[in-house]
């Protein structure tokens, strides 16, 4: 282990210098071959330096605490500083029975070197051994003559004064180490490394006023010698090199200590050294692992130790040799992906949408949903089922997830795979099936952070080896702490929430009480549930604080497998389809809905609205249900039938064995139902960027501005409060405009006070308001009195282009053509969402749509209903016009009907 000279009977050996004991002693290693080195503790001859102090031995009363000599410590420093971490060469001149070993040492790898005896003695940092001097010895009387030198220019000990100003007031114990490390606000502080215990334990000397204090790296733990009961110590694997690996690298070195937290008397730092931070190499390296209970003190970032961490795992360096990932058994595309959140299960779980259609469920790494006091004890007990209104907090867990995700696309990060528990493991309690835990991530903002720093959840603490976590386990703790803090949620000391939810689904003679209230209100604010089948639903009624069955009117949906009295009845066709088609589109969404009536069983029958489309409608429309007689005498028929026709003529799902009618039958059918061309006066107020419109009759104009002049008046005459208006979803208000005067507006969405979604119901635009600038609708002029004037169309027989720029050309033409002006309108056939009209200008009796096909910036929506065939062909003339003179999205080339353009219209 060291390199080796031999000159007569004395050995020179080149090595580096580990640590000075004294002023006339130093310890040095060789160079490591595959582990920590020897090391030697070698005597400089014929010199002595001041002592040391040194403590008094613990429980031995009769020893005393040894002050240091004058000039010790400087003369420590003065050869710490010449020689910690260079490469120096000694000779060995003599060895003592009891093995000790006295010689000279130089800087650098020959006798050529400075000669650190020489230099001591030169700056008055140690005397000379004269009675050992032989006269004959050049390298001795130099020594003398550097003395005599020395003496002569009053150096070091040799000066005035007699040298009791070098003497340290060492201290070490702290009375109150808390107060001590708080005071010092974080700040680095001076210091030099005296000791290494282990590889995270040392003990420093903190400078200028020499505490020699214990300090523990935050947030990491390295292998440790354990004590054995004869007072051996016995290394834990890899303890001998993490020592070795900051020994040599701070040992007697001038450092930085950032001093952050005192639990238990314990002192935990972090130490800089201008080459890095040890905490972090060490765990770099593989000789530490991250832990948490001082992982929240460390200044530095605890994710760029979380970081270290996982780059010595991936390596499997060292400690982590055997290591095996959680999600080493995942594809890339498995372990990271993104998807749809199609339902909040429970504060901690969602069920999301693949991007290949599968439903998968995703549990929140490292966090624990609300729950009972005592649940977890009583947990074999009572194992009936509670709803989540009666867990404090679990509902407003639940709406925080569900208005932040639902709907919403995921970035999901998988952590770990938790498996499956039998319940033999879990002592009899349900077992549980595997789990997929993950980071969930929506616009930057980790969705489990969010929700524990509300208070509506916590977080699970684990041993230190298990290594199930997520990968954000620090910043979650983190939120817990400032939670606690605030006092939020879970941590608050406030009166826990009660949420008196009463569920009449089913209950026949409550339902009959709460009819009448539910008919008169029109549309009612609701979130569904729960869906049981494509037209059966659960809904909570926020307002109403109930829950009520609904069923979808108009409508006959296919029914699912259920138990019967005569055994299990077998699903209808296309049932799961259309239970999975009302899942997607409604699950835990915020609704409109219309009841009609109940069912002797207490259930509701009504209309279903969500982003103004009729869920009625559309399942008819997807051929997932078909239109039932009950809906004759709704308002919506027509549109229904509508959407049946368009389904019946796709002949797809319920319809794929439908058959045409004789033609004779037809032909009746035609001569029945032809196309009425009765245009009507409408005034164009709003277009949005889907090329839909919104539009007054000009006939009833005159009685909105009667109503506009009567409302205005009255609220000149009794103007609303500021601030006094609380805006709901679903309400009727009026909004004061950019041009300062008060419209009739509904409430489409509130975000906070200062971001309120209104819908101005006369004039069809939308605008984000606070709500300062909002006020309640006088009842003179509410709906009943007029109701409102904007209604929705959209162009018949089109097709919107699904490119941006391609539509946004569209909307601009239409803009410039139509908007603020006189138009006629006809109805030529129901949608989904609004009525599809054609569209004429005032004057000329041009048809709007058909001008925006012959221009090319749209494509032509074939219909095949006998009675639009005429308007539908000249549509398509227009169109071949348009592709004749490449004109807007024609102009990139040929195209053929069986081709998809890149604007990704259908053919």
């Amino acid at each position: 282990t060291y390199s080796l000279i031999s000159e007569g009977q004395a050995l020179t050996l080149i090595c580096f210098s580990l640590q000075v004991l004294s002023g006339c002693a130093v310890i040095v290693r060789g160079q490591p071959r595959g582990g920590p080195p020897p090391e030697r503790q070698i005597n400089l001859s014929n010199i002595r330096a001041g002592a040391l102090a040194r403590r008094a031995i613990q429980g031995q009363p009769d020893t005393k605490d040894t002050p240091d000599e004058p000039w010790a410590f400087q003369a420590r420093e003065f050869l710490r500083k010449k020689v910690i971490g260079k490469e120096v060469c000694f000779t060995v001149e003599n060895k003592t029975p009891q093995g000790r070993e006295y010689g000279i040492v130089f800087l650098g790898k020959d006798t050529s070197g400075e000669n650190i005896a020489e230099s001591l003695v030169a700056e008055g940092l140690a005397t000379v051994r004269r009675e050992g001097i032989r006269g004959n010895n050049p390298d001795q009387v130099r020594l003398c003559d550097l003395e005599d030198q020395a003496k002569a220019a009053k150096k070091g000990q040799w000066s005035e004064g007699g040298g009791s100003h070098t003497i340290r007031d060492l201290k070490y114990t702290i009375e109150n180490p808390r107060n001590f490390v708080d005071s010092l606000h974080q700040k680095p502080v001076n210091a030099i490394i005296e000791h290494v215990r282990d590889g995270s334990m040392l003990r420093a000397l903190l400078l200028p006023d020499y505490y020699l204090v214990t300090v523990m790296l935050s947030g990491i733990k390295c292998p440790t010698f354990k004590r054995e009961a004869d007072g051996s110590e016995t290394p834990e694997p890899f303890a001998a090199e993490a020592k070795f690996f900051t020994e040599s690298r701070l040992l007697q070195r001038d450092v930085q200590i950032i001093l952050e937290s005192c639990p238990n008397q314990i002192i935990l730092g972090t130490i800089l050294h201008p080459n890095g931070n040890i905490t972090e190499l060490l765990l770099k390296e593989g000789f530490a692992r991250c832990v948490d209970w001082s992982m929240a003190v460390y200044t530095q970032g605890a994710e760029k130790l979380r970081a270290a961490e996982r780059s010595a795992k991936e390596r499997k360096v060292r400690i982590w040799k055997d290591y095996v990932a959680p999600t080493a058994n995942l594809d890339q595309k498995d372990r990271q992906f993104v998807a749809k959140v199609m339902q909040v299960v429970n504060a901690d779980a969602i069920v999301v949408k693949l991007n290949s259609g599968e439903h998968k469920t995703i549990h929140l790494s490292s966090i624990r949903p609300p729950r009972l006091e005592g649940e977890e004890k009583n947990k074999d007990k009572d194992k009936r089922f509670r709803p989540l209104y009666d867990i404090p907090y679990m509902f407003e867990a639940r709406e925080f997830l569900r208005k932040k995700l639902i709907g919403k696309k995921v970035n999901v990060t998988v952590d770990y795979i938790r498996a499956a528990t039998s319940a033999m493991e879990t002592g009899g309690v349900p077992a549980f099936p595997e789990r997929t835990c993950a980071t969930v991530t929506i616009g930057g903002i980790n969705i489990a952070e969010a929700l524990v720093s509300k208070g509506l959840a916590t977080v699970i603490r684990y041993r230190q080896d298990d290594d199930q976590r997520s990968s954000h386990y620090d910043e979650l703790l983190a939120a817990e702490a400032r939670a606690i803090k605030n006092g939020k949620g879970l941590h608050s000391k406030k009166e826990v929430p009660i949420h008196r939810v009463a569920d009449i689904s089913g209950e026949t003679q409550k339902a009959k009480q709460f009819l009448p209230f539910l008919q008169r209100a029109g549309r009612s604010e609701a979130v569904v549930e729960y869906v049981f089948s494509g037209s059966r639903l659960k809904l909570y009624m926020p307002k109403e604080t109930c829950l009520i069955t609904f069923l979808l009117a108009g409508i006959e949906c296919p029914r699912g497998s259920r138990n019967m009295p005569g055994g299990m009845q077998v699903a209808e066709p296309y049932s799961e389809e259309a239970t999975i088609f009302t899942k997607e589109l409604v699950l835990q969404r915020e609704v409109e809905v219309e009841v009609e009536s109940m069912d002797k069983a207490g259930n509701f029958i009504g209309w279903l609205h969500i982003e103004s489309v009729n869920l009625s409608v559309a399942l008819v429309e997807n051929a997932l249900s078909k239109v039932h007689f009950t809906a004759e005498r709704s308002s919506y028929y027509k549109t229904l039938l509508s959407a049946e026709e368009t389904a019946r003529q796709r002949k797809e799902k319920l319809w794929a064995n439908y058959e045409e009618k004789p033609k004779e039958e037809v032909a009746q059918f035609t001569e029945e139902k032809e196309r009425v061309a009765k245009y009507r006066a409408v005034y164009v107020t709003e277009i949005t960027d889907g090329l839909h419109f919104y539009a007054q009759d000009v006939e009833t104009g005159t009685k909105l501005e009667s109503l506009m002049e009567s409302m205005r008046g009255e609220i000149a005459a009794q103007p609303p409060v500021e601030g006094s208006f609380a805006p709901r979803r679903g309400d009727f208000c009026i909004a004061k405009f950019a041009d300062g005067e008060w419209y009739r507006a509904r409430v489409e969405k509130v975000e906070s006070p200062a971001k309120v979604h209104v819908f101005y119901i006369d004039y069809g635009n939308r605008e984000i308001l606070s709500s300062t600038r909002l006020a309640a609708l006088p009842p003179a002029f509410s709906t009943r009195t007029l109701p409102p004037q904007a209604t929705e169309y959209t162009f018949a027989f089109i097709q919107v282009p699904q490119d941006e720029d391609a539509r946004a050309d569209a909307v601009d033409s239409v803009v410039r053509d139509i908007q603020n002006k006189q138009c006629l309108l006809n109805m030529e056939y129901s949608g989904a969402v609004c009525p599809h009209v054609t569209l004429q200008f005032a004057d000329s009796k041009d048809d709007v749509g058909l001008g925006l096909v012959k221009e090319g910036l749209v494509m032509v929506d074939v219909r095949k209903e006998k009675h639009l065939h005429k308007m539908v062909t000249e549509y398509l003339n227009g169109q071949e016009s348009a592709k004749s003179a490449r004109l807007n999205i024609w102009r990139y080339g040929d195209f053929r009907d069986d081709d998809a353009d890149e604007f990704g219209y259908r053919r």
